[in-house]
């Protein structure tokens, strides 16, 4: 594949149009692992993230995905995201964002985590997923909402082809302003292609408090 960290880490172009290709799948895809928490345990962690074109809320599932989901609330409570945009958008593909400011420059970031896209969770519409170089264990800030079923995306077997994308959340409130960001203008920044027009900026990525959490 194009690396899905899409820039510093980018989709691989073959993979790309085969996941465009094959988007128009006739039956509804659903996932197959629960995500909702045991009863007595915690409920999972819920994080808001503001845009410039509006608020979107996540889920986040630390069982099924623990070092994504714990790497991801990291950057969330340290204020990491602040300030960043959007900086990849591909309509009935995915937008991503975590990494660039609105000059194009990549935030230093911390170190990459293990790839866990063999939890069994898949790249359907709304999911929240790493975003990665070529290498399948490089995933470090970046990631990427699926505006599609993405199945090309989803884990095949513990090879550089096969390893996948990791599925750590699932927007829960806000795919509106999911598919407003998707359609917006794009064009080239530089190296960088399928940059929206204006830059589209999470001004605030905070951690819902308990109390808002279902």
């Amino acid at each position: 594949m194009t690396r899905l960290s899409l820039f510093p880490s980018t989709l691989l172009l073959g993979a790309l149009m085969l996941g465009i290709a094959g988007c128009g799948a006739s039956e509804p895809v659903t996932q197959t692992v629960p995500t909702t928490p045991a009863a007595g345990q915690p409920a999972n962690p819920r994080v808001l993230i503001e845009t410039s074109k509006g608020n979107i809320t996540v889920e986040v599932f630390p069982a099924q995905a623990p070092q994504s989901a714990g790497n991801f609330l990291n950057y969330v409570k340290t204020g990491f995201y602040d300030g960043l945009v959007f900086h990849r958008v591909i309509p009935n593909f995915m937008i991503q964002t975590g990494g660039m400011t609105a000059d194009m420059a990549e935030k230093p970031k911390n170190a990459p985590i293990q790839n866990e896209a063999d939890n069994g969770l898949r790249n359907l519409r709304g999911t929240l997923a790493m975003a990665r170089t070529g290498d399948p264990h490089s995933a470090s800030s970046q990631f990427f909402i699926n505006v599609a079923d993405n199945a090309f995306l989803d884990h095949r077997g513990k090879t550089p082809q096969g390893w996948g994308y990791a599925v750590f959340g699932q927007v829960v409130a806000g795919m509106d302003v999911v598919d407003a960001i998707v359609a917006v203008p794009r064009g080239n920044r530089g190296p960088h292609g399928d940059v929206p027009v204006e830059p589209i900026v999470m001004q605030r990525v905070t951690l819902l408090p308990e109390a808002e959490q279902p």
